[in-house]
């Protein structure tokens, strides 16, 4: 196939969207080494009208004119507006979170227009190569995107990936415009169909979340083992991890409740950028911390459970691992992942409680009791999750025009 140009937005709110991006781009890159991929950070193009850069900016000048003279030296950094929703995370603060979308919506329809010209002057600038696809992995955002791919030009697809198990309408992941939507459940494909937005060959149902390539490859020789971490080999094992920002709070709150109910599990704890909590952790007994790595499915592999937040990529990953789960649903739980825990119910592919601080010693319990029982479930309800090359699939048919009616996943190689 000839050389094609494909853009692919995202940001850096959670990661789970940085995550399908680079994974979605390395898989590309493999199979057409000819095309181009471009990861657009729609937030980092948006900086300029972004409010909370804004006001970082103005007090950071302020303090800097202040300090000057005591550190002349001095650097602060500018916010952006994601970084509240990742310090939340990192906090393991999330309650209220959700009281922030509509205010996110309402910052999109306000500066519509100013989002929109911004796309199209980079679009139009001669140093950006003509998009033959512009993919998006980011909600909220699909209107004005779509709106400004159109002003630029009138036959460029432009698709969404859904890297929610189900939409949280209105105006999250679907919108009344002419664009292919690409599901990662049943449930999401129905909903598309539900709205009327979309004719049949537009709605496009893959096999599940997208996954790095790290997941579907055999354990490396020199991955990580149980004794090679420091714990017990034949010991529980359970894997605990707040994606990429990790949540010092929720951790330290579970393991202090394992400890205290004499549990006997050993832990493997996944920090990812947060270094209080990796820090917090070097030398606790039957532990290991790990921090930021890009092999999270080796350490996946030698767990027996999984617990974290339900969150939809670390659940499918997860599962796609052959580990149950256990989340917590209350207050604090993101509207958008509500429906992820209704999954983890429905297919009995692990426990939900209402809280750690109360319930997850008893949760911790029942798992080491029924762990057989949760690893059938998943191998009987659970199908193979295929999902970054179905998807890379359908979009090379929507590059060289051949893009039809695919309701269904196609059959697939690796």
């Amino acid at each position: 196939m000839a050389a094609k140009t494909i853009e692919i937005i995202y940001f850096d709110a959670g990661g789970g969207h940085r995550n399908a991006m680079q994974a979605l781009s390395r898989l590309l890159a493999e199979r057409h080494p000819e095309w181009r991929i471009v990861p657009v950070d729609l937030q980092q193009l948006l900086e300029p009208i972004d409010p909370i850069n804004r006001l970082t900016r103005r007090l950071n000048g302020s303090l800097k004119r202040l300090l000057l003279p005591l550190a002349p030296n001095i650097q602060l950094a500018n916010w952006q507006a994601q970084d509240i929703y990742n310090s939340a995370l990192k906090r393991g603060t999330t309650r209220g979170l959700g009281t922030i979308l509509p205010i996110l919506q309402g910052f999109v329809r306000r500066y519509a227009p100013e989002i929109e010209q911004l796309l199209v002057d980079r679009w139009r600038d001669p140093r950006t190569p003509r998009p033959d696809l512009v993919l998006s992995v980011i909600p909220n955002f699909n209107r004005v995107m779509f709106c400004a791919l159109r002003a630029f030009a009138a036959d460029i697809p432009y698709a969404t990936v859904i890297t929610d198990m189900v939409d949280y309408p209105p105006h999250f992941w679907m919108e009344d415009q002419d664009q292919i939507m690409i599901c990662g459940t049943p449930k999401a494909a129905k909903q598309a169909r539900a709205t009327g937005f979309y004719a049949d060959d537009r709605i496009h149902e893959v096999s599940g979340m997208i996954l790095k390539e790290s997941f579907y490859r055999p354990a490396p020789a020199d991955g990580p083992t149980l004794a090679g971490l420091g714990l017990t080999e034949g010991t529980p094992t359970a894997l605990i991890m707040f994606g990429g920002n990790g949540s010092f709070r929720a951790t330290q709150t579970i393991l202090g409740q394992f400890e205290k109910a004499r549990l006997d599990v050993q832990t493997i704890v996944m920090c990812g950028n947060n270094r209080r909590l990796l820090e917090s952790l070097k030398g606790r007994p039957g532990c290991h911390a790990v921090g930021f790595v890009n092999n999270v499915a080796d350490y996946m592999r030698i767990a027996d459970f999984f617990i974290g937040k339900p969150g939809p990529g670390s659940l499918s990953e997860a599962v796609h691992m052959g580990c149950p789960v256990i989340i917590e649903r209350n207050s604090g739980t993101l509207p958008q992942e509500r429906a992820n825990v209704e999954w983890v119910r429905d297919n009995g592919v692990g426990i939900v409680i209402r809280g750690f601080r109360g319930d997850i010693s008893a949760a911790g319990e029942r798992m080491l009791r029924d762990l057989d029982r949760y690893k059938a479930n998943i191998a009987a309800n659970i199908r193979e999750n295929r999902a970054v090359f179905e998807i890379a699939d359908i979009v090379q048919s929507l590059v060289s025009g051949r893009a039809g009616r695919a309701s269904q996943p196609t059959a697939l190689t690796a």
